[in-house]
């Protein structure tokens, strides 16, 4: 299995610092945001590498940073080549690049590289093994607001996703998804042949929405917070937290 890390975003809502600076490696506590997730899936057993996809104004920072990095898999940085917001691949076009430039033919875990997690990635790997099939993460969120700004999920009993929203006015359920994923080799072709089929392909959840009208998918409910660096007060709120 390969970890693959979407980190291509530009970060404007946390400008003045992530102006000329990558919001994965920023600091909180005495780790960046992006080591948190990385230094988790580098101990899982059957992870053997880790991709990060980044842009071109940004890719010579996570260079230096592989550079002084000391994990256990190899870590390759993919530059997707985009140098402004109004040119940027998206999510799932970025996650294609990573698939396409590395030949992967494996199982993947995809993350968005600003959060932390207050649990272990584990889990999620072993409820994969589990059902066979891809797994995307949900939560309860009680909020309708914040339900209409995320992807929302149906399931039934054994919490296979029979419906997917994206941002959706009527949410189905309860059950938000953040943008952590573990698709399958066997549903790649499905991966590759996604925006051909009308998946949108800025923000990672289109493809979870995507796949989970074709294959079959099966949600994990995290069993603590996520913390979402979205913005200079998340993030000060952050360092308080993870200090």
């Amino acid at each position: 299995m390969k970890t693959i890390v979407i980190a291509a975003g530009y970060a404007t809502r946390l400008y003045p610092l992530t102006e000329n600076f990558p919001k994965p490696l920023l600091k909180v506590g005495d780790s960046t945001i992006l080591d948190r997730l990385i230094a988790d899936a580098d101990g899982i057993p059957g992870i053997d590498g880790h991709v990060i996809v980044t842009n071109h104004k940004f890719a010579s920072h996570f260079e230096e940073w592989k550079k002084g990095s000391s994990y256990a898999k190899p870590i390759t940085v993919i530059d997707d080549g985009t140098s402004t917001n109004e040119t940027r691949l998206g999510a799932v076009r970025d996650l294609l690049l990573a698939i396409d430039r590395c030949g992967i033919d494996d199982d993947i875990m995809v993350l968005a590289a600003d959060n932390i997690l207050e649990f272990s990635l584990h889990g999620f790997v072993d409820f994969f093994r589990e059902k066979g099939t891809s797994v995307i993460m949900c939560h309860h969120e009680p909020e309708l607001r914040r339900l209409q700004r995320t992807g929302v999920i149906a399931v039934d009993e054994d919490m296979k996703v029979l419906e997917m929203q994206e941002k959706p006015e009527k949410p189905v359920s309860h059950w938000a998804v953040p943008p952590f994923y573990i698709y399958s080799r066997a549903d790649l072709p499905l991966i590759r042949d996604c925006l051909a089929h009308g998946c949108g392909y800025d923000a990672p959840g289109n493809l979870a929405r995507y796949l989970a009208g074709v294959t079959d998918l099966h949600a994990w409910p995290m069993p603590a917070p996520r913390f979402d660096i979205g913005s200079l007060d998340s993030y000060e709120e952050a360092k308080k937290r993870f200090q």
